[in-house]
């Protein structure tokens, strides 16, 4: 285990939960459930269904105020449950689970997997365990009160975090990875909030089921400290006739929510990419059959389009909706080369910040930012794109970008030391990244993305020349592959 002071921040939930002791059927009666908890020690039982998934829970307490003198041995434990439950995800953080068990008075967690399968139980008391006093009070100014006041201190404390965790030299992917799910988180809270808001005002409950999902660097889980809203909906099929009604609730579910993220903190996407925008708001069938025409016609929207939504990932709802979005859509563009090299030719200028002689290539327009590199748009960009493309083809339905890199190494699509030149990349330039942008915000200045190369050392110059040339190859690389260039 680390010995970090914020280690609590970067732990996962697999690592710190127990296995279920008691998983039964729905059927199953209450006088053999509560005979299974009292042989086998345990505090809970968890009730599933159909594929493991978690339908109820069943605790000490229940025991004790809802079926002692109140209910027949014979009874089946789904009339007794509590339901519905609030579970993780064991690739969740710990913090989260601290979080959600604090904030909920609650003593003990369901852990699913990915699928929604029961994976386990986090218990409160082995989790709060891990982490100090002075933890505690930051998991709950983090994960703290669900009003707009509350949440906007929250994405504050966000601030704060990554500039201890960079003090402490963590990764800067996996920082940026607990900045995603703290803003995940967020998009969560608001969206609980919008709901029960509706519901309270007549709208009753979301007529079909549905996700939310993020796209881009969210969706990638590669967020800095400020990314802009790039979110939308994907709804359960439903028949055309519907439309005008269900369609109506989900815009005013969309403006509720993308109002209340740019007032906690999280601005609105300038190019519109929100569900507030019919383009990003379908069901599973529309989302289909326009990626579908995308690939047909290849037009410059459908490209920019496609850059945007191939990295979503879900973070509110029906996530079987998005999985099974993801399956179909890998097999749609896997199938179109030609769409992939178009996508390529649309990113063809996307080029490192690198000219002759290995000099770097600064701002010449921008007067706020004269002499700088935009890090982002000519260092992370192209490796992301290029490594995007890379993954596409092959199939490969993971978003995050070392991911694909490991998984694109494991093939034998990348040998071995291309690849550990291209993570160094990532890793360095990302680093440049964040310590600039934790600066600027420190120093009350703009938050961006350059980065002047006369704050950087001499190696830092030197790592971050060999960062562009590794990226150019790979960039060189990918050329080949998708035009038969070689020029």
């Amino acid at each position: 285990m680390s010995n970090r002071q914020t280690a609590i921040f970067t732990r996962r939930v697999r690592d710190h939960m127990r296995p279920a002791p008691v998983v039964v059927s729905p059927e199953t009666s209450t006088r053999q459930v509560i005979s299974l908890m009292s042989d086998r020690g345990a505090t809970a039982a968890l009730i599933v269904g159909e594929n493991n998934r978690v339908l109820g829970i069943l605790t000490e307490q229940d025991v004790v105020r809802r079926i002692t003198f109140r209910a027949s041995d014979n009874t089946p434990i789904q009339d007794l449950m509590t339901r519905p439950v609030r579970t993780v995800v064991d690739d969740d953080f710990l913090y989260y689970a601290i979080s959600l068990m604090r904030r909920g008075g609650l003593r003990h967690l369901p852990v699913v997997d990915p699928t929604g399968a029961v994976a386990g139980m986090v218990h409160l008391d082995d989790a709060v365990g891990v982490a100090s006093e002075s933890r505690l009070g930051q998991i709950d100014r983090l994960t703290g009160e669900t009003t707009l006041e509350g949440l906007q201190d929250v994405k504050k404390a966000q601030i704060d975090l990554a500039d201890e965790l960079f003090a402490e030299n963590l990764p800067v992917p996996e920082i940026q990875s607990v900045l995603t799910h703290l803003n995940n988180d967020l998009y969560r809270r608001v969206l609980e909030g919008n709901l029960r808001e509706m519901a309270e005002s007549g709208w009753g409950d979301p007529p079909v089921s549905f996700c939310v999902i993020v796209m881009g660097s969210g969706g990638r889980g590669e967020s800095y400290l400020y990314p802009d809203q790039d979110n939308g909906f994907i709804l359960d099929d439903y028949p055309d006739a519907r439309h005008g009604d269900i369609d109506r609730y989900f815009v005013d579910l969309a403006e509720r929510m993308t109002r209340d993220l740019d007032r906690i903190g999280i601005p609105l996407c300038k190019g519109y990419v929100m569900a507030t925008n019919p383009v990003w708001r379908k069901t599973v069938t529309q989302w289909r059959e326009q990626i579908s025409l995308w690939c047909r016609r290849q037009s410059l929207v459908a490209l920019r389009f496609s850059d945007i939504f191939f990295d979503f990932k879900a973070v509110f709802g029906e996530i079987d909706l998005a999985g099974r979005l993801r399956q179909d859509i890998t097999q749609i563009v896997k199938a179109n080369p030609s769409f992939l090299r178009a996508m390529y030719e649309d990113d063809v200028e996307h080029g490192v910040a690198l000219g002759w002689f290995g000099r770097f290539v600064t701002e010449k327009d921008d007067p706020d930012h004269l002499g700088a590199i935009n890090l982002k748009h000519t260092g992370t960009l192209p490796l992301v794109e290029s490594i995007r493309l890379l993954a596409l083809r092959e199939g490969i339905s993971r978003t995050a970008t070392l991911e694909r890199l490991s998984v694109l190494r494991e093939r034998e699509l990348l040998q071995s030391d291309d690849a550990d030149y291209l993570i160094g990349a990532y890793h360095h330039i990302t680093r440049l990244l964040l310590r600039q942008q934790i600066k600027d915000f420190k120093t009350g200045g703009k938050v961006s993305n350059y980065v002047h190369p006369d704050t950087l050392t001499k190696r830092e110059q030197d790592i971050l020349i060999d960062s562009f040339k590794a990226i150019k190859r790979l960039r060189d690389r990918v050329r080949s592959d998708f035009t038969g260039d070689v020029f």
